[in-house]
């Protein structure tokens, strides 16, 4: 049996937030009445002219300069024709044979291996309006009574980026495009809002022999909007490529549904080509000319982002890989830590508290990074209580989670609850000679030779203390005690 390797490509579809649509001047909103932000141009009565949105075009070229991609200086847009319920027009504005920008590059982490993919282009077009499928069997459309069209967001400013088919597997994917949609949300472009479908990707598959440079026939998943199911529909369709090549059969070019609930794939329909499309440049909108002492202007301009960052936080504060790639590669959890450090925090304890319970909490309470009653002061001074002996790092704990609570200082909680660490040399002398006296088994065990006993020990003093007391101490005392 030949063994076989999988070949990834994949699009990802962002909406800008440039505050207006792509080709007119209608506000681009979420949440409000629909049809409420329309005009004649978004609604493609006859004689409304499309006008490119200028904001739309540096935002995109940001993220183009970003992927290491060249902007061409002139590009033009195409109409897009196939039957859309969705577009007013039944065509939709976009990008085709001269897009925006070309040739990048993106490099993203998989555990400690870095990995550079390709990036083909970054073109610009026009989102849909949004179908409501109502009655009857809600959200499905066979089995809906009727279907509704908000046009409110028909028009918003989308962006395509697709990378050419260098992903190995499916792990790599979904780090692909964790890390990418943290450079597109580090830029300020866009806020990538998963939930409401700012963000969504489309995945091509094929599987060739290991070793061979030939790519096979592909299928594609499409309009993903989830880390998780994106790589739980390419874990399943993989073998289901395998098996069907194995046993003397083709893969069809087509479309397929992912149902995470019983990890299959499905075909929809026939996969499209280029020519089924019927792309021809669009008549009411002249080439756009792209000065490249603009392009400079924004490349000098740029923020830091997550990749630099990575490497500066692993040059400049000591951490590991792993841990700058946790710190590093949100803006927000970035900030945080760096001004925790700024606070007077060691650079490796505040990475293990940002990661550890702040990082927690954050999940926990659905918050993001510099939100809530946890500040990067009071954290700043929980290190420090911890890191000068004031508190245990299990007591410090305990006053996290009070300070959550209590919403109180972390040196208040300390004083109220008497969670200080226990340094007495003479108070934890008594309580190990209780310990030591408690378990004559142990003791027995550790003078012949058994060392690791000791950890045993120091378990007991420490819950002998309610956790207060100096580790330090507590071993150098124990031993003593034990060594006789």
């Amino acid at each position: 049996m030949s063994a076989w390797e999988p070949v990834i490509g994949l699009e990802m579809h962002v909406e800008l937030d440039t505050r207006t649509k792509m080709f007119c001047a209608c506000e681009v909103t979420k949440g409000d009445e629909p049809n409420t932000h329309t005009c004649p141009k978004c609604l493609a009565h006859p004689g409304a002219l499309p006008v490119v949105n200028q904001r739309a075009v540096e935002y995109a070229a940001r993220i183009a300069l970003a992927l290491n991609c060249s902007v061409r200086p002139r590009n033009i847009f195409h109409r897009k024709n196939y039957f859309y319920p969705d577009l007013p027009k039944a065509y939709q504005i976009s990008q085709y044979d001269e897009p925006l920008a070309v040739d990048g590059w993106f490099e993203y982490w998989v555990g400690d291996e870095k990995l550079r993919c390709r990036i083909n282009r970054v073109h610009m077009e026009e989102d849909a309006a949004k179908l409501v499928h109502a009655g009857g069997d809600t959200g499905r459309i066979a089995g809906s009574d009727f279907s509704m069209v908000d046009f409110n967001r028909g028009g918003t400013p989308l962006i395509e980026i697709v990378s050419e088919p260098d992903i190995p597997s499916p792990e790599a994917a979904r780090e692909f495009l964790q890390q990418l949609r943290n450079l597109v949300v580090e830029l300020g472009v866009s806020e990538c809002n998963m939930e409401e479908g700012q963000i969504r990707w489309d995945a091509n598959l094929s599987v060739r022999p290991e070793g061979s440079t030939e790519l096979g026939t592909r299928t594609e998943l499409k309009n993903m909007n989830s880390f998780r199911y994106l790589q739980q529909a390419l874990e399943a369709e993989i073998p289901r490529q395998v098996e069907i090549i194995e046993a003397g059969g083709r893969i069809d070019l087509e479309t397929l549904h992912f149902d995470p609930d019983t990890g299959t794939t499905t075909p929809l329909r026939s996969k499209e080509e280029a020519h089924d499309y019927r792309y021809f440049p669009e008549p009411d909108l002249v080439p756009l000319v792209i000065d490249p002492a603009w392009v400079e202007e924004l490349r000098a301009t740029q923020p830091e982002l997550p990749a630099a960052r990575v490497e500066r936080f692993a040059s400049r504060y000591g951490l590991s890989r792993a841990d700058s790639l946790v710190l590093g590669n949100s803006h927000a959890l970035a900030a945080f830590y760096e001004e925790v450090v700024a606070l007077g925090a060691g650079a490796k304890p505040a990475a293990n508290w940002t990661m550890g319970e702040y990082l927690a909490h954050l999940n926990a309470g659905g918050l993001e990074a510099g939100h809530g009653h946890v500040t990067a002061e009071r954290l700043a001074k929980l290190v420090k209580l911890v890191a000068d002996g004031t508190v245990s790092t299990s007591s410090g704990k305990d006053v996290f989670a009070r300070m959550i609570a209590e919403r109180a200082e972390p040196e208040e909680i300390v004083e109220k609850h008497g969670l200080g660490q226990i340094s007495d040399t003479a108070e934890l002398e008594a309580a190990v000679a209780r310990v030591v006296a408690d378990n004559p088994a142990q003791v027995e065990q550790y003078r012949g030779g058994k060392q690791q006993v000791l950890g045993f020990f120091v378990g007991q003093v420490m819950k002998a203390t309610g956790g207060r007391a100096n580790p330090r101490l507590v071993n150098e005392l124990l031993r003593k005690a034990l060594d006789g």
